[in-house]
């Protein structure tokens, strides 16, 4: 039986004052298994970011339940979210976020170095995973030095190390050109069934999306719709995916 790692329950979100109330996100409930690599799609204004930021603990719920695991996050006091986002959560921006003072290997082995996990334990984990993700010879490189497919996949690695329960990727391809993107959403496949890692990806873009094993729409803050890949290839899917999107109303490209 598949374990649970996400489960969201009946959440709101609620911006501005008594007079002027947005509802950002409107009862949305769902769940994610270990192992599952699950996208979000929605226009631009649809409550897509806002639940990625609740989920990673950025931002709270105005009502409902997140729990990650057994853990209820609504629950955690600041100092107890610092550390669950630490040891639970793997994450991928769209802008990489690397420390440009710091190499690959250390922008890496930072995260463990956290953990205060051993020496010999962070080099051979980092070894391991830049031969996964094919990044092994821009370790000793600086940020600058590297392309942004390398930089994205170096963040894929930063994300992974820790064996997080959950790594949450926010637009990872959204700064990246198509043939440095398929790149990185191939490695993220790859992370996903031979690490059997959880991924739940934001994504306007219906080809990373078809990647995705589970899409959920949402929009005007809730789910709309979602469809299953199931044995679909990615081909077949990409299309499940565009007629959805113009069910959600106009061109893809505009909408999303």
């Amino acid at each position: 039986m598949s374990k649970e790692i996400l489960k969201v329950v009946n959440i709101e979100k609620y911006y501005g004052s008594k007079n002027n109330i947005t509802k950002a996100i409107n009862n949305i409930s769902f769940k994610v298994e270990q192992g599952e690599f699950v996208g979000v799609m929605g226009a631009s204004g649809s409550g897509k970011t806002t639940l990625l930021n609740c989920i990673s603990t950025i931002d709270k719920v105005t009502s409902g339940y997140i729990y990650i695991g057994d853990q209820e996050l609504t629950k955690l006091n600041s100092k107890k979210i610092a550390a669950f986002r630490r040891e639970e959560l793997g994450f991928i921006f769209q802008d990489f976020n690397l420390l440009d003072t710091l190499t690959a290997y250390e922008n890496i082995a930072l995260a463990l170095a956290i953990l205060k996990r051993d020496h010999k334990e962070i080099h051979k984990r980092i070894i391991d995973i830049s031969e996964k993700l094919n990044i092994s010879e821009v370790l000793n490189k600086f940020p600058y030095e590297m392309s942004g497919g390398q930089k994205q996949r170096v963040a894929a690695a930063r994300a992974i190390i820790t064996n997080p329960s959950l790594i949450l990727a926010d637009e990872p391809t959204g700064a990246l050109d198509s043939k440095s993107a398929k790149v990185l959403l191939d490695s993220m496949e790859s992370l996903n069934s031979s690490m059997n890692a959880t991924i739940m990806m934001v994504t306007h873009d219906a080809f990373a999306a078809s990647y995705a094993k589970r899409i959920l729409f949402i929009k005007d803050g809730k789910i709309f719709n979602e469809i299953i890949r199931g044995k679909d290839s990615r081909k077949e899917f990409f299309n499940r995916i565009i007629e959805v999107v113009t069910l959600l109303g106009g061109d893809q490209r505009d909408v999303f």
